[in-house]
């Protein structure tokens, strides 16, 4: 299961179909991809108030990792393992207020950083409690209210906040809200990986979504690539709907209308200047896909203009042509594609982290 995507985009050849038609990859992905990078979380107001926990299952229908989120007394904040260190059973089932964290099945007992504390009818066990008795901590990482685990992470997804901030770092980021009314789940009957692909260019934005290439200026887009992220701008020719950049800017001077940041595997973080649509790319199985447009605001007055002004158009569109090559790739005929020098920077970056990662 050796795959070569060649570091030069004007040489490379695109993962070959059975990239998204083996299941055996598709598998394969759980352990040396998604267990090896980051996954959004959600953000701090899950555990709102001091000693409070959320439990929560990650990627379900896929990696299905039962985690807990805990906020202590102190306000720390700590990912941890939601199974027992005894026997396996869940240890919080609802989210809430709690002091403790204590297994309903056999009593054993935890605080809230995941330290074991007490368990019952132990007195006689041998070299025990041991390190491997407490709850497993995860990795942590913060950007504004924002939160983002690693399970057993390849590389510090603070690199890839650093990268982020260059360009949005400005905005407040801890004044975006939730609205949980402009929030949305699409299932996508195709491979994961191919969704993604779509997102990383705007090559296809002429043809598949003509009244966003109305507001766009497609001449200007431009994508830039960093070690595990990358980041599409979309420019306008109009002098409205576009952010307002500080002097010290980059991209001061220029009507900038979107920032399109992709984070590896699966997470796409769309800055406009009505504030933030996250978008996570579930797998569910080989052939079907759950997309999650999680929406936070920072100005409701910018809501639906410019290039954020029909999203659920716009995944519409790329829900049908995604699906559509879904069906193409399975193909006895089709074996690989070629990329775009131009204008597929991004999914040339994705093949290649992909290779590199299932290749380790």
């Amino acid at each position: 299961m050796k795959f070569h995507v060649d570091p030069d985009i004007k040489k490379a050849e695109t993962l070959p179909a059975s990239f998204y038609k083996d299941i055996a990859v598709f598998e394969a992905l759980k352990e040396r991809v998604f267990l090896k990078s980051w996954q959004w979380i959600g953000d701090e107001n899950l555990v709102e108030q001091p000693q409070s926990v959320h439990p929560f299952v990650l990627l379900d229908e896929y990696l299905t990792e039962p985690l807990l989120l805990t906020k202590n007394k102190n306000e720390e904040i700590s990912c941890l393992t939601n199974v027992c260190t005894h026997r396996g059973n869940l240890v919080a089932l609802n989210s809430g207020k709690s002091r403790k964290l204590t297994c309903f099945y056999h009593g054993r007992r935890f605080n809230l950083n995941g330290e074991f504390e007490y368990m019952p009818e132990f007195e006689q066990t041998e070299d025990f409690p041991r390190p491997c008795d407490n709850l497993h901590k995860f990795p942590l990482r913060k950007w504004g209210n924002f939160l983002f685990a690693g399970l057993n992470p390849a590389f510090d997804f603070q690199q890839v906040i650093d990268k982020m901030n260059e360009r949005v770092g400005f905005l407040p980021l801890d004044d975006f809200t939730l609205d949980k009314s402009l929030s949305k789940e699409y299932l996508v009957d195709a491979n994961w990986a191919l969704y993604c692909d779509n997102y990383l260019e705007g090559f296809h934005v002429p043809f598949v979504h003509p009244d966003l290439n109305d507001v766009l200026d497609y001449g200007s887009y431009k994508t830039e690539v960093y070690d595990y992220c990358n980041l599409q701008i979309g420019y306008t020719d109009e002098n409205v709907d576009i952010f307002d950049l500080p002097e010290n800017h980059i991209d001061y001077g220029k009507n900038v209308a979107a920032y399109y940041y992709w984070a590896f595997p699966n997470m796409m973080f769309n800055f406009y200047p009505w504030g933030l649509s996250v978008n996570i790319v579930k797998p569910l199985d080989l052939n079907k896909t759950k997309v999650s447009f999680i929406s936070y605001v920072l100005d409701p007055s910018k809501l639906n203009l410019g290039a954020s002004g029909d999203i659920d158009k716009v995944q519409r569109e790329d829900e049908y042509v995604v699906e559509q090559v879904h069906k193409g790739v399975k193909s006895s005929f089709y074996k690989a594609g070629r990329f775009s020098p131009t204008r597929e920077q991004g999914v040339h970056h994705f093949h290649r982290l992909l290779a590199e990662f299932l290749n380790d």
